[in-house]
């Protein structure tokens, strides 16, 4: 009786030790670990542990020990619901900031895309006005080099037409082959003195 006894008390002892040094650990861990363990309250130690008085006989010894044993379990069971309480709402806690991470990513990942939108949106108007530019030149350079060939052959055509116009004007002076040689005769004959 006294051996269980002293291992309940023992195993009670060795729980809160365990937890004790759990926490202590617990500053190696990740952030989110140290936070909790600087958060975490610890229970008082039990009022059950160094209070075995040894009883006067076995019935009773055993009734305390099934006591201590209830007791015992019904602290562990406790224990339990809270340390899963607490690992829930750690769980909540980081899903919330897995959750604002994402939203905060999504957001910067918008942004980007809104940024690139817009710099791409500048690139095509810079580039249609350099299209433009480029065509307005070309058409002017073709008026221009269209209208240097319209004032050229009107030249050539102005130039033809007064070589023609010359022509006529001097065809109306010609004279055929044979009235030239008498034209010659007579004008050698009239006038002897000029040759």
């Amino acid at each position: 009786m006294a051996a269980s006894l002293l291992k309940a008390r023992h195993s009670n002892h060795h729980i809160t030790t365990i937890f004790r040094h759990s926490s202590t650990l617990s500053t190696t861990k990740p952030s989110h670990h140290n936070e909790h363990s600087q958060n975490q309250v610890y229970l008082k130690p039990s009022n059950i542990i160094g209070s075995w008085e040894p009883p006067k006989n076995p019935k009773e010894a055993q009734a305390k020990l099934a006591f201590l044993r209830r007791d015992y379990a019904k602290q562990v069971k406790e224990l339990r619901k809270q340390y899963i309480h607490e690992m829930e709402l750690q769980r909540e806690e980081q899903l919330r900031k897995d959750e604002a991470r994402k939203v905060e990513i999504l957001r910067q990942r918008e942004e980007r895309n809104k940024s690139k939108a817009a710099a791409a949106q500048a690139r095509a108007v810079e580039r249609k006005a350099f299209e433009e530019d480029f065509r307005n030149t070309l058409m002017k350079e073709r008026t221009e080099k269209l209208e240097y060939w319209r004032m050229r052959e009107k030249s050539i055509e102005e130039k033809k037409n007064n070589e023609k116009e010359l022509i006529r004007r001097q065809s109306g002076k010609w004279i055929e082959e044979g009235q030239m040689e008498a034209m010659i005769m007579r004008t050698v004959i009239d006038h002897p003195k000029q040759l």
